[in-house]
């Protein structure tokens, strides 16, 4: 019986059909790849993968539980589904600083909208105003504002003054967002890891376009590098 690695992705058009495309090509005997398909989803019923590798969860809770429940029926999803319950950019910051490694100064913020069924009673444990002055000391201008859980380089913004913050906030409504101290940064790596100990660190130019992005090699160990926490994640 063969086994099926199968690629579950989102608007992303290159990597998918390329990964399905080299698996295959391969020709490894009892391994195929094809991208994921959903027609039903029981509850303790397996979806037929020995593996999924997981692009777009993270976007649709839909997927996210699917991904669960693919899990505990057999199939190694990467990355890890259960993770991400508790995984966000704060909390990986809080955890870098405590473990001595250096990350840019960051503060949380609560959302500039009441989120859905709240209202001011529900916030009568947060001051108000925030103590903005002290905020803004710590963290400094330029800064970047982007949400504690988001992905994607979605809704991240360059804040260069006071002024810039108040009016690219209120365009967060109800998305709790962290402001960020700038780093300007020599060499950039993300690093992927399955099952705790296969490490891949490969060099990355966020600046580029998508396709352009990854680079071939590592840089020499004299240069200074910067690894952002976020995108580590282990299955």
């Amino acid at each position: 019986m063969k086994k099926k690695i199968g690629i579950l992705f989102g608007q992303e058009n290159s990597f998918p059909q390329a990964f399905v495309d080299r698996i295959n090509q391969k020709a490894e005997k009892g391994i195929e790849a094809e991208f994921v398909r959903i027609d039903k989803m029981m509850q303790g019923e397996p979806l037929g993968y020995s593996v999924i590798v997981d692009r777009i969860s993270q976007d649709v809770p839909f997927y996210r539980a699917s991904l669960k429940n693919a899990a505990i029926t057999g199939t190694a999803v990467i990355n890890n589904p259960f993770w991400w319950s508790a995984d966000e950019k704060f909390f990986n910051n809080a955890l870098a600083v405590k473990l001595g490694v250096p990350v840019p100064k960051t503060v949380l913020l609560p959302s500039k909208d009441h989120p859905a069924s709240t209202s001011d009673r529900s916030f009568r444990n947060l001051a108000f105003p925030l103590d903005w002055d002290a905020i803004f000391d710590y963290v400094g201008f330029p800064a970047y504002m982007k949400p504690f859980d988001g992905g994607g380089w979605r809704d991240v913004y360059k804040i260069s003054d006071k002024e810039d913050l108040w009016e690219k906030f209120a365009q967060t409504h109800q998305l709790v967002m962290l402001l960020q101290e700038e780093i300007i940064f020599d060499d950039y790596f993300r690093c992927y890891c399955i099952g705790g100990k296969h490490v891949r660190i490969m060099q990355y130019e966020p600046r580029n376009p998508h396709h352009l992005r990854y680079e071939h090699g590592k840089a020499p160990a004299s240069k200074k590098c910067w690894i952002p926490l976020p995108n580590m994640y282990c299955n």
